[in-house]
């Protein structure tokens, strides 16, 4: 019979073997005074061969170094920045002119020897920085007081120098543009010719110091075609001039006749219904470019009978139709005039006296204003001038080369259905 009450105790033998050897793998125990002595740390693990290759070693060092040199060179571009962003200690505002084709290390330069920046060097450094070494531009320029580097390279790479201004007057000529421009000594360079007559459209230009004459002439250029291009797309539909060259040779013609604003279209319309019923343009200012060219009427000259019957192809007294080119250089007001005239039936127009033009639709009523000119003109002496030595069309308000002589005398027009021009002052019919 087995007692099963003992069968989960009958290994006790082996539960004392294996308790026996537990206490046996313990340490034994220490006395007080070997508790107090220290324990031998264990030695550092052996370090690999791999890590004390040379090659390992180079890099190692070559990655301290490259993080270090990051840190201090973006320590030292902060700085920078911060020194090329700050205002300068300038105390009053300073003009420097920087010269076409200047390099970044000359006008760093200029601007350090004339006390505007602190260092050549840290504004070269801040122009690279920015990425606008190559977009300085050439002109003169005004430095604020306590303008920093950065606005100096701003202001000079958008060009925002001294803008001067040049006035070219509406019906001048070629030459004479080139010879104001030639006068203007803050412009820069020689013309290579003179441009064609009516290709440039007077008016105001501004530029900087250091600009070409070229430059100039080149936009006066672009802005002509470009006003030319948008009047001769808005002309009217029946006009008897076929081309845009056509175009702007009457309207050269217009801006020498009158300098008045509220006219120019009505003379435009007297024009307009010569060329339609082939009557001579027989205008004053024609006849003196046919003579004078380009260099435009001496001061004091005054047409005579023997200038009207000259044989120029700019003469209108003598060929029919247009001349072959423009007499000057028109405005827009005188290209509009052109492109859509007043709707009238006028075919004279003569000096009224007053600065003005009368107009009139046949030759008898064109006569009786012939008249009433040389009445009102007749206390100052003007008509007995006339008989002797007729002028052109009405002078400009500000007396310039190519204006008419103050007494706006009259010239004779041909009645209509006439072959020849009626050179009888007293048959005058417009200027």
């Amino acid at each position: 019979m087995v007692d099963i009450r003992r069968e989960p105790y009958s290994d006790d033998a082996e539960t004392l073997s294996a308790r026996l050897s537990s206490s046996l793998g313990r340490a034994s125990p220490k006395s007080p005074t070997e508790a107090l002595q220290p324990e031998a740390v264990p030695p550092p693990p052996t370090r690999s061969s791999a890590a004390r290759h040379p090659l390992v070693v180079f890099f190692n060092f070559l990655l301290t170094f490259v993080i270090v040199g990051t840190v201090a060179v973006g320590g030292g571009v902060f700085a920078a920045k911060v020194q090329f962003e700050r205002p300068s200690p300038l105390d009053q505002a300073r003009t420097i002119s920087v010269d076409r084709g200047a390099s970044l290390s000359l006008i760093a330069e200029q601007l350090q020897r004339d006390g505007i920046i602190s260092s050549k060097w840290l504004f070269v450094a801040g122009v690279w920085m920015n990425q606008q070494q190559g977009n300085m531009k050439a002109g003169e320029y005004l430095i604020p007081a306590r303008a920093s580097m950065y606005d100096i390279m701003e202001a000079m790479v958008t060009g925002r120098g001294i803008l001067y201004a040049i006035a070219i007057p509406e019906g001048l000529t070629s030459q004479q543009i080139a010879d104001r421009l030639g006068s203007e000594d803050i412009l820069v360079g020689d013309m290579a010719a003179t441009p064609p007559e009516g290709s440039l459209l007077p008016e105001t230009y501004k530029f900087t110091r250091g600009d070409t004459r070229e430059s100039i002439i080149a936009r006066m250029g672009r802005e002509r075609d470009r006003v030319l291009a948008d009047v001769w797309a808005r002309r009217a539909p029946d006009l008897p001039v076929a081309t845009p060259d056509e175009l702007v040779v009457l309207a050269s013609i217009v801006e020498k006749e009158t300098a008045l604003a509220d006219e120019r279209s009505r003379v435009a319309a007297v024009f307009i219904n010569r060329l339609r019923l082939n009557m001579r343009l027989q205008s004053d200012p024609t006849v003196i470019y046919g003579l004078f060219k380009g260099a435009g009427k001496p001061s004091g000259f005054a047409l005579s009978r023997a200038d009207l019957e000259n044989q120029s192809p700019y003469n209108t007294y003598v060929v029919n139709g247009l001349p072959p080119a423009p007499i000057a250089n028109p405005g827009r007001a005188s290209l509009e005039a052109v492109a859509n005239p007043s709707r009238t039936r006028d075919l004279f127009f003569v000096a009224d006296g007053s600065g003005g033009h009368a107009f009139a639709e046949t030759y008898e009523e064109h006569l009786r204003n012939v008249a009433r000119w040389r009445e009102v003109n007749a206390n100052s002496g003007a008509a007995a001038a006339a008989e002797a030595a007729p002028a052109d069309g009405a002078a400009p308000p500000d007396g310039t080369a190519d204006a008419a002589d103050a007494a706006d005398q009259p010239m004779a027009l041909t009645p209509p259905g006439a072959d020849e021009p009626a050179l009888d002052p007293e048959a005058a019919t417009g200027q």
